[in-house]
């Protein structure tokens, strides 16, 4: 789902769907259930102006044998340039652009877009997995474990390459925020990363205590912002 926004002059969102059949059935009914449930309406209430630019074509989730370590990475790959010129269309006129899909690699996207028409990008991203695993050290094969990964340059190359100029964010410019499971490998790569990275406070682990998390500095200014909030 694809909307336009408008409070200020070219103020813009979009939507797309994403549906991990296996891991989160039903998140491709999200942008329906969502305009059933008045968010345009509502939106237009406080003074924004919307223009729906409809969905993105859904596709599902498979166990996808043939790539057990980047599963179902040409419906992936296919969903992004699905949504991408969507994303334009609001980058371009400098609107305000919101997605909803039901995978973190969708971000890739939006910020392959949005580097079409600035230099530089910030990436706020809330997750309780930090996302930044990579083929070699998966445990699931699942690329939304690797979405963080493929953002900086690191990830599976199909998405590393989804932007000719990787990486999409600099590891200085993006934060992770609300990290509840890590696992080892990516313990390991936060440790000597510039990429910052904050905790749940109830789920800090005593080795991010002792070495001093790196704090939630706000990110230096550069010409566009994202924010990604991805859960599972």
């Amino acid at each position: 789902m694809a909307v336009k926004i408008v409070r200020q002059p070219n103020k813009m969102p979009s939507w797309s769907t994403f549906q991990c059949r296996r891991f989160s059935p039903g998140s491709e009914k999200a942008p329906a259930a969502l305009r059933a449930a008045g968010i345009v309406e509502r939106l237009q209430s406080i003074g924004y102006e919307v223009t729906d630019l409809g969905d993105c074509a859904p596709r599902l989730f498979a166990d996808d044998e043939e790539h057990k370590r980047a599963r179902n990475i040409p419906e992936i790959v296919a969903s992004l340039h699905d949504l991408k010129p969507r994303a334009e269309i609001g980058l371009k006129s400098g609107a305000l652009v919101l997605v909803l899909g039901g995978d973190c690699t969708q971000i890739i996207a939006l910020l392959t877009a949005a580097r079409r028409y600035y230099k530089h990008v910030n990436l706020l991203w809330f997750d309780r997995d930090a996302d930044l695993n990579t083929p070699a050290s998966t445990p699931s094969g699942r690329l939304d474990g690797m979405g963080l990964a493929s953002i900086i340059g690191k990830g599976s190359p199909e998405l590393v390459r989804f932007w000719g100029e990787p990486p999409l964010v600099r590891e200085p410019d993006a934060l992770i925020y609300g990290l509840q499971r890590v696992d080892q490998p990516e313990v390991d790569f936060l440790t000597r990363s510039p990429l910052r990275h904050v905790y749940g406070r109830r789920h800090q682990p005593a080795w991010h205590r002792k070495i001093g998390a790196r704090c939630p500095r706000a990110p230096p200014r550069r010409h566009a912002r994202i924010h990604s909030a991805c859960g599972s």
